[in-house]
């Protein structure tokens, strides 16, 4: 019984058999190009910021994501009435967090990156697409205008 569900746990590193979340691999290049204004309209003021070495800026934006944890109770059982019952439950919390960097240089958005604990079961960097969403919408019809 372990066999199987030790088979159904997620690794830490999930990079070699799935791959980035598509709305964020989108947002890595169709952002690129947008000013400090419009990243300020579609993803709200940064929760910090910092002057980078070419006179440029990094804003900053970071979210938890609490969300509720799991739990697998297998039945207890004995075996051939002599040896004590063996439980075999499992626990564990499903949360992360994200955290989302804009690199400007000239006013002009350059380079979008994620970092944290931010992988989902199906997609490298999954719980970041809330964060960005948003402001690939606003790219898309700023682009189309």
């Amino acid at each position: 019984m372990s066999v199987v569900l030790f088979s159904c746990t997620i690794p830490p590193d999930t990079s070699r058999v799935i791959s980035e979340n598509s709305t964020v691999a989108a947002a890595r290049t169709e952002l690129v190009g947008l000013d400090e204004d419009d990243i300020r309209m579609c993803a709200g003021f940064p929760s910090a910021s910092s002057s980078t070495a070419d006179a440029g800026t990094i804003w900053a934006y970071r979210r938890d994501m609490p969300r509720g944890s799991w739990n697998v109770v297998n039945p207890s059982f004995t075996l051939f009435g002599a040896i004590p019952a063996v439980n075999t439950s499992t626990s564990g919390s499903s949360g992360g967090n994200c955290s989302t960097q804009f690199r400007f240089t000239d006013n002009k958005l350059r380079q979008v990156e994620f970092a944290g604990d931010n992988n989902t079961s199906t997609d490298i960097n999954g719980l970041c697409v809330s964060m960005i969403d948003n402001c690939l919408i606003y790219a898309r019809k700023k682009k189309s205008q």
